[in-house]
């Protein structure tokens, strides 16, 4: 159990710092120096977390797949713009930033979290 939640959690940070670096490179108004990296890629992962672990179980009752994806890029655009003011070595300019970086992170945390998934589930088998 224990490396289970080891694996995830190795896998959620590592795909929120590897979605931010991928934003820096990729969005000219979007920018991150190696101290924010580290700053912002454990907040971001604990101000997700919270804002998922509120929105679904208090907003939420019964869940849908499409809802739980909603609520999935609308915690990730919140986590970012926390994140942003928080942050000093972390720069968003613009709201079509913010927009391209949610995708670009959530789309990053989705792949992660899948592999964590699929890690998991070989371990089990072997």
């Amino acid at each position: 159990m224990l490396r289970r939640w080891g694996i995830r959690l190795g896998a959620s940070l590592a795909g929120i710092a590897v979605a931010l670096l991928l934003c820096s490179a990729v969005l000219s108004n979007f920018s991150i120096d190696a101290t924010a990296l580290v700053e912002a890629t454990l907040l971001f992962w604990l101000v997700h977390l919270g804002v998922q672990f509120m929105a679904l179980r208090i907003l939420l009752r019964q869940p849908s797949v499409p809802l739980v994806g909603l609520l999935a890029l609308l915690s990730t655009v919140i986590a970012l713009v926390i994140v942003a003011i928080i942050v000093e070595g972390l720069h968003v300019h613009g709201a079509a930033t913010y927009v391209e970086a949610t995708v670009i992170i959530w789309l990053a945390t989705a792949i992660a979290d899948t592999a964590a998934r699929r890690t998991i589930r070989e371990q089990r088998r072997g």
